[in-house]
């Protein structure tokens, strides 16, 4: 496994060679009748749609959530901006809705995730828990080792991350607090929160989610929140994302006010600057 697929491992990847050889399953099961693509669709949109349509399979699924001290550096979170009615985009399983419901903030986390219950999310956790750490292991060099000082520490982190993600997760879907939907397009009215963070998603697939797809998501993030951050702004590879400048053009011409911003959290190289998109 080369650097590009553990950081597609790291952050929730789906249909991706290294998951087939971890979980020995394909992504789709194949047949004689083909999903239709819809014009200008990438093939990874149209996988994306299909799992949408047709339901995706929990064992395609690489769960790894972050905590809610990580979502506050990563997101540069002020105690003014933790007061906020706050949308969580791609939250996968961690913990920042729980740690911030508790603390008597309100936290909406979407993510396709959350159509699995507690059990399913947390046996597919195990499954691929380990087999993560050690490909992390053999690529340390692509990571930053000073806030987070070991793999053995990263596992920690991330373990009791998930695991409070977990306690909190069926009380949570119940209140409303997790929610089976995904970019482009959110069911809530305009201005319906005073932030939305969007975490390891956009930017980050660049090479398979097109600037189209980019410029529709971001525009119906800030459509919903009055205030959006996105985090990374690298592509797997560690590159910059070859949507990001285009993508900041584009926004500032539908009228929105556009600028990058360093964090103080870098762990994945180079990766230390969140974008953030405010309405005029």
């Amino acid at each position: 496994m080369n650097a590009h697929d553990l950081l597609l491992l790291m952050v929730f990847g789906y249909d991706t060679q290294f998951q087939r050889t971890i979980l020995q399953t394909p992504v789709f099961k194949k047949g004689t009748w083909r999903f239709p693509s819809l014009p200008g669709e990438s093939p990874y949109e149209k996988r994306r749609r299909r799992r949408n349509e047709m339901g995706f399979r929990l064992q395609e699924v690489v769960p790894w959530g972050r905590s809610y001290a990580e979502y506050r550096d990563m997101f540069a979170l002020t105690r003014t901006d933790l007061k906020k009615d706050i949308l969580g985009c791609a939250d996968g399983p961690a913990n920042f809705n729980a740690e911030q419901s508790k603390k008597g903030g309100t936290v909406i986390s979407v993510d396709p995730l959350y159509r699995f219950s507690a059990g399913e999310i947390k046996d597919q956790i195990d499954k691929v828990f380990e087999t993560v750490l050690d490909q992390t292991r053999k690529n340390a060099g692509e990571f930053v080792w000073k806030t987070i000082s070991s793999v053995e520490a990263l596992g920690e982190i991330r373990r009791r991350a998930m695991n409070d993600f977990l306690d909190d997760y069926t009380h949570g879907k119940e209140a409303g607090r997790y929610r089976d939907h995904s970019l482009p397009t959110l069911p809530f009215p305009d201005q319906s929160f005073g932030m939305a963070l969007c975490s390891h998603y956009l930017f980050l697939y660049s090479a398979h989610l097109s600037l189209d797809f980019h410029r529709q998501s971001l525009r119906e993030l800030a459509r919903v929140a009055k205030d959006v951050r996105v985090f990374p702004l690298l592509e797997l590879g560690a590159v910059p994302s070859r949507h990001l400048d285009e993508v900041c053009r584009l926004l500032s011409e539908d009228g929105l006010r556009v600028h990058i911003e360093r964090v103080p959290y870098e762990f994945q190289r180079g990766g230390n600057h969140m974008l953030c998109i405010r309405s005029s």
